[in-house]
């Protein structure tokens, strides 16, 4: 039987959601604690990867048992008593046993934090910057990248991706009670390509480049163009959407 796993995390004392040969990871700590409670070996596959530092207020996982689990709330509930302060199971529930977390996802969404001032209780969540960038040439910048699809100027270097293309639904700036938080859904997304967008943003923002400087970036496929990433502690996957047909 498959289930999939609903759950969320602060990622700053991982290095990442995948395992890692010498270092910590959040599946690495969820599957040690799924095989410690069903009492055998347990692996999970994700809708995505996260890097080092980065959350999650919703990451889906799937992992399969050969017997139905009785009580989903008990099973929650003891799952999230094993489980460390910084990572949460928010739900669980049985899907169809083809269903993939990766593979039948249809639409991610990102958001990036930036605080506008100096905030000791943001620190780990949110970028620090101390001036307002210029918001409304952001979005006029953001808008662009709907109407492209091939993204190798913002993909990590040196990746073993088979293709470049995404198709990105939401590209948006929204700036609130010193608070800038940028907002971005797509079917799916090339490593470090969200902080690499919002640092290339930023840089629009701060009139480092022009909004036609920004396209020709997309356009040249060229990752040494765009700027530099933004931090990792400003991104969190928040929403991972999947066709009714998985669910049973």
């Amino acid at each position: 039987m498959r289930y999939f796993l609903d759950l969320s995390f602060n990622g700053k004392n991982y290095h990442g959601w995948q395992i890692q040969p010498d270092a910590i990871s959040v599946q690495e700590v969820v599957e040690r604690t799924l095989s410690v409670y069903f009492r055998t070996e347990i692996k999970v596959t994700a809708a995505g990867r996260t890097d080092t530092g980065v959350h999650a207020s919703q990451m889906i996982a799937h992992f399969d048992l050969e017997t139905k689990i009785d009580s989903v709330e008990e099973t929650i509930f003891r799952l999230n008593s094993f489980l460390p302060k910084d990572i949460a199971i928010e739900d669980l529930y049985e899907v169809r046993d083809e269903a993939h977390a990766r593979f039948d996802a249809t639409e991610r969404e990102y958001q990036y934090g930036i605080v506008l001032n100096k905030d000791p209780f943001r620190i780990d969540v949110a970028h620090q910057i101390f001036h307002v960038p210029d918001v409304g040439k952001m979005n006029k910048a953001a808008e662009l990248l709907l109407g492209y699809k091939d993204f190798q100027c913002f993909s990590r270097s040196n990746t073993d991706v088979k293709t470049y293309y995404c198709d990105i639904k939401l590209a948006r700036w929204e700036f609130e009670d010193n608070f800038l938080t940028f907002t971005i859904r797509a079917d799916r997304f090339l490593r470090n390509m969200v902080r690499a967008i919002v640092g290339t943003l930023l840089d629009v923002g701060n009139d480092k480049i022009s909004i036609s400087q920004f396209e020709e970036i997309i356009k040249s496929k060229d990752r040494t163009r765009a700027g530099a990433s933004a931090p990792a502690q400003g991104l969190f996957l928040t929403r991972v959407t999947y066709p009714e047909t998985i669910y049973k």
